[in-house]
Formats: C-alpha cells, sequence, structure tokens
C-alpha cells in the first residue's frame, strides 16, 4: 500500500511564501515523475509543476520565476517552494507520483488527501 503525506499549506498574504512538503511511503519499488497539482472551487485540477527521475521539470505557466520543486529521490519527498503568492494561487494541492510498486509492476498514478493555500489580498 502507498501513501502520500502532504504538508506545509496554510494561511499568507499576498505576495508572501509557503513550502510544501510531501513524502511517499508503502511497498515502492521506484518513482518515475513526483509533481503538485491544485483545484480551486469551480474549477478543474490543474499541473503546477512536476519532476522527473532525471531533475528534468516542468512548470504551470502562471507560477513560472515564482515556484520552485525539488525532489530526495532517496527520501521519496517533493517540495514545493513558493514565492511572491497571489490570491489567484489559493487552492487545495495535491501531491502526484507516478510510481510502480513491488507487488504491481506497472506505473500508476497515486495522490495525497491535498492541502489548502490561500492568499488573502
Amino acid at each position: 500500500q502507498v501513501q502520500l503525506v502532504e504538508s506545509g499549506g496554510g494561511l499568507v498574504q499576498s505576495g508572501g511564501s509557503l513550502r510544501l512538503s510531501c513524502v511517499a511511503s508503502g511497498n515502492i519499488e521506484s518513482i518515475n515523475a513526483m509533481g503538485w497539482y491544485r483545484q480551486a472551487p469551480g474549477k478543474q485540477r490543474e499541473l503546477v509543476a512536476s519532476i522527473r527521475s532525471g531533475s528534468s521539470v516542468d512548470y504551470s505557466d502562471s507560477v513560472k520565476g515564482r515556484f520552485t520543486i525539488s525532489r530526495d529521490n532517496a527520501q521519496n519527498t517533493v517540495s514545493l517552494q513558493m514565492n511572491m503568492l497571489k490570491p489567484e494561487d489559493t487552492a487545495l494541492y495535491y501531491c502526484n507520483a507516478r510510481l510502480k510498486t513491488w507487488k504491481l509492476p506497472l506505473y500508476n498514478d497515486y495522490w495525497g488527501q491535498g492541502t489548502q493555500v490561500t492568499v488573502s489580498p
């Protein structure tokens, strides 16, 4: 069984910073990619940033230059440093990992429960 546990959300004023962290645990054989998605009320879930095992990264255009994703392969963790936050960044942020387990050696997507980020004007 695989678990993804996020931490670090909260309430911050516009222009402030937050750091999200996520740790993946369980019967994991290997992780291909890890990333962060977000979903605001009434909107679809969208990719914020992702990082692959070779350290190549992708960012949503809306967060480029403000957010930085990083990963610790040895610890199965991914972090998202969010600077210059804006009210439109307010959303529930989900950790994602594309991984395979020893029991099922096919890559599948796993999700955390989500952590709330609220940015006040």
